[in-house]
């Protein structure tokens, strides 16, 4: 589905809508080691990264525009100051790699190992992250703009102090994912595994699916002290 342009909703964000699809490129070039190595302050456009070992490298200030990685390893990088713009990722590893004020920008990542990943201080608009490992994963400080997890492994991941006003997640396991002090007005949950989150009471203005509200509910007395009871 194509998004159109809509009046601010009452979040300050646009009215909700379906995160835009990556711009293909017309012609992709094969990148290799030798050629496209990363590095500092290097612009990578319309490359095919397919099954590289890029692991456990550093490069500041990188942008990637209409790339597409598959299977390649990324594990271990630390990307500070990237750029990542009409990109698809598929079949990646991207387990612990760290990046810090970067961004995504009409980005699809699927079926990509991504424990650990830590993507701190930075933004993601029109972003879909589908069917991800995603677990001990940090976006702390992160804005969240029309952006989507579905079907991801969530698990005690940490969105404290994170703008998620513009995220949704669907079937996401969100065990014991930290969301304290989190702005969440206007964020979606559709049947998702809550128990044990922290951070509950910062959901103030969050939509949550109606099968997801007993978890939920057990979740929030615990957090304002409520016993409760079993019958007799």
């Amino acid at each position: 589905m194509s998004a159109r342009s809509t009046r601010p909703g009452s979040n300050g964000f646009p009215a909700r809508r379906d995160p835009v699809a990556p711009k293909p490129p017309s012609a992709l070039e094969l990148a290799t080691v030798e050629d496209h190595d990363l590095a500092d302050e290097a612009t990578y456009r319309r490359l095919a990264f397919f099954d590289l070992d890029l692991s456990g490298r550093r490069a500041d200030s990188v942008e990637f525009t209409q790339c597409r990685v598959k299977g390649t390893d990324l594990s271990g990088t630390q990307l500070d100051g990237a750029r990542l713009d009409d990109c698809l990722f598929e079949h990646a590893n991207l387990a612990n790699l760290r990046a810090e004020k970067s961004s995504m920008f009409r980005v699809r990542l699927s079926t990509a190992r991504m424990t650990g990943l830590h993507w701190v201080n930075g933004a993601l608009r029109d972003v879909t992250i589908s069917d991800c490992r995603l677990d001990l994963s940090s976006f702390r400080f992160t804005a969240f703009q029309h952006v989507v997890f579905q079907g991801c492994n969530l698990g005690q991941a940490d969105f404290q102090n994170a703008d998620l006003r513009g995220a949704s997640f669907v079937d996401c396991d969100l065990t014991s994912a930290q969301f304290s002090h989190a702005r969440m007005a206007g964020a979606r949950f559709t049947n998702c595994a809550l128990a044990g989150i922290g951070g509950v009471t910062s959901m103030s203005g969050a939509a949550v699916a109606r099968q997801d509200l007993v978890t939920l509910s057990h979740v929030l007395a615990g957090a304002l002290g409520i016993r409760i009871e079993e019958d007799d």
